[in-house]
């Protein structure tokens, strides 16, 4: 029997994390983690899974070239695919997860990420990182790699 591959859905900061400015140690830690697991999904050692919110979201983006490289890793790699047709679903979850203190767009996101059946929300934002909810673990890409054992190659 084949193993279950841990399905990850990488909210906008990770995908631009690579972009900012490397000189702060955290920054670069993350960077290199974000890489590192798309390079995981990309060979196939991990699910990707993203939705309509992300790609609006990365739509937004006024950096024309990373906009483009976001759109295309989503778009070859995504395995679950969270679309607009489950926006009342993505809604009602939404609510209940803004009713922590976690903003609209990154509830929505986080909602999105539930309803695709994801065991880990991977993000680099710190507010975000301090929400705790029974159907999904939200993490670090950092202490995701950790979780791995550093090797998702196996």
């Amino acid at each position: 029997m084949a193993k279950k591959l841990l399905r990850v859905y990488l909210d906008n900061c990770c995908y631009n994390r690579p972009y900012d400015d490397q000189s702060q140690i955290r920054i670069s830690l993350e960077s290199q983690a974000e890489i590192f697991i798309q390079d995981a999904i990309k060979i196939g050692s991990l699910e990707l899974a993203a939705s309509h919110v992300l790609l609006y979201e990365n739509s937004k983006n006024p950096h024309e070239d990373r906009r483009r490289a976001i759109h295309e890793f989503i778009k070859q790699n995504t395995s679950v695919f969270v679309d607009v047709d489950r926006l009342n679903e993505t809604a009602t979850i939404a609510r209940e997860i803004m009713s922590t203190g976690i903003k609209d767009a990154d509830a929505a996101h986080i909602a999105c990420a539930i309803q695709a059946d994801c065991d880990y929300f991977l993000t680099t934002d710190n507010r975000v990182l301090k929400y705790r909810g029974e159907k999904i673990e939200v993490i670090n890409p950092v202490d995701f790699i950790k979780i791995l054992g550093g090797n998702s190659y196996e």
